[in-house]
């Protein structure tokens, strides 16, 4: 019989039951990706990841991130998680300054940031961000994802956008038009699946809360009907922002991005967005707090 630690944490939160649950599970070496895909579906969190040892001297760790449904390339949220988890609960954070995972597409450090000797939040450096264009009629996307066209900001284009996975980036006129959603999850499935497409993005910089931006993702194509807190599609969305002018890139932008309201799993991204030509540095920051822990046996 072989025993495996798993954890429930709140990422992008202080607040327990807020922002986003991941599953931490420890002891994945013990594991086939078929008990990990298994494991994920029982869970039946937005993503749980699983963490591994790495022969590589430049990591410290290697994770695999699974949904209900399917094994995914990157998950921001559950890093967090995962991150937090090491740092605080297994102290970490007191014998280093951060670490470096291994995940599909590369590595992703990330660091733990203190104030007053206390852990305020863990940050990660995602991989550099890239956009692609997608033609989609404007009616057509209107009703995938439940809104009226006209709620639509076509200042903005519709792109996709990645660091890590494809998410489609809808521009919204304001919050309540984003809050008002109710996509057609079987159709807005489908269309993902046949582009490729992680998440669909709502997002919009019209909104009554204190930040920047306000966002809302769904993900029916990888198993989730809506992510409550996204660390990958919200990293996206900022290295889309700059890669097409809508911020300097003479000079760092700081965002602090809400999501998971909707829901009612508020939750808040601070994500940093530095220069550097056509790679600009994307990093993800929140908090997170762990409300289950457990041992499960196989």
């Amino acid at each position: 019989m072989r025993e495996i630690r798993v954890y429930h944490v709140d990422a992008f939160t202080t607040q327990k039951f807020g922002g986003n649950t991941a599953g931490v599970v420890l002891d994945a070496e013990k594991l086939t990706e078929d008990e990990m895909q298994s494991i994920a579906k029982e869970l039946n969190l937005p993503e749980s990841v699983f963490l591994l040892p790495s022969n590589n001297e430049e990591v410290d760790y290697k994770v695999k991130f699974f949904t209900p449904a399917e094994e995914i390339n990157f998950c921001g949220h559950a890093t967090v998680g995962l991150t937090w988890l090491l740092a605080t609960e297994f102290g970490l954070a007191d014998k280093k300054e951060g670490i470096v995972l291994e995940t599909n597409i590369g590595k992703v450090p990330v660091v733990w940031h203190k104030e007053n000797g206390k852990i305020i939040d863990v940050e990660m450096t995602q991989v550099s961000p890239k956009t692609q264009d997608i033609t989609i009629d404007l009616e057509v996307l209107s009703q995938l994802i439940g809104v009226e066209a006209a709620s639509i900001d076509l200042n903005y284009p519709i792109k996709l956008a990645n660091t890590g996975n494809w998410h489609l980036l809808v521009p919204m006129k304001d919050q309540m038009n984003i809050d008002e959603a109710m996509p057609d999850l079987a159709a807005l499935r489908k269309h993902n699946k046949e582009h490729n497409i992680s998440t669909t993005h709502l997002y919009t910089f019209n909104t009554s809360k204190e930040c920047e931006i306000y966002t809302r993702d769904f993900a029916p194509g990888i198993g989730i009907p809506e992510d409550p807190v996204t660390g990958a599609a919200n990293g996206a969305l900022a290295g889309f922002l700059y890669l097409e002018g809508f911020i300097p890139k003479g000079e760092t932008t700081y965002l602090k991005i809400a999501q998971g309201d909707a829901i009612g799993r508020p939750g808040t991204l601070y994500v940093t967005v530095i220069p550097n030509k056509s790679e600009p540095v994307i990093k993800v920051a929140g908090a997170a707090t762990i409300t289950i822990r457990g041992i499960l046996t196989i």
